[in-house]
């Protein structure tokens, strides 16, 4: 049996960026945004339609995304597409998505 003393706690800084991705998944805002780009790639002005807010609050959101590495833009001649970061993300969304629909059959 594994006595609680035998476990290794997660180094200072991998606590501090594991605890910021999930303080990012933690707004409603940011939540939307990731949803959305779960779909398809989009940029800013069609995220803010789509969430009904102005595009200098996306813009604001995705710095904070982008800053925790849950997405990254990529350049479309004039404009920037933003994506989820990798399939990691994209599992972490899917999985809390999943967790909550159970959660909800209870």
């Amino acid at each position: 049996m594994t006595k609680s003393t035998d476990i290794q706690l997660p180094s200072l800084p991998e606590l501090e960026k594991s605890v910021q991705l999930f303080k990012a998944f933690g707004d409603q805002t940011r939540y939307k945004i990731l949803f959305l780009l779960a779909e398809k790639s989009l940029p800013v002005n069609e995220i803010a339609e789509a969430i009904g807010i102005s595009q200098s609050a996306i813009s604001h959101q995705l710095k904070l995304l982008r800053q925790t590495g849950l997405v990254c833009g990529i350049r479309d001649g004039q404009k920037i597409n933003y994506q989820l970061s990798d399939r990691h993300v994209f599992t972490i969304f899917e999985q809390v998505r999943e967790h909550v629909r159970e959660k909800n059959d209870d």
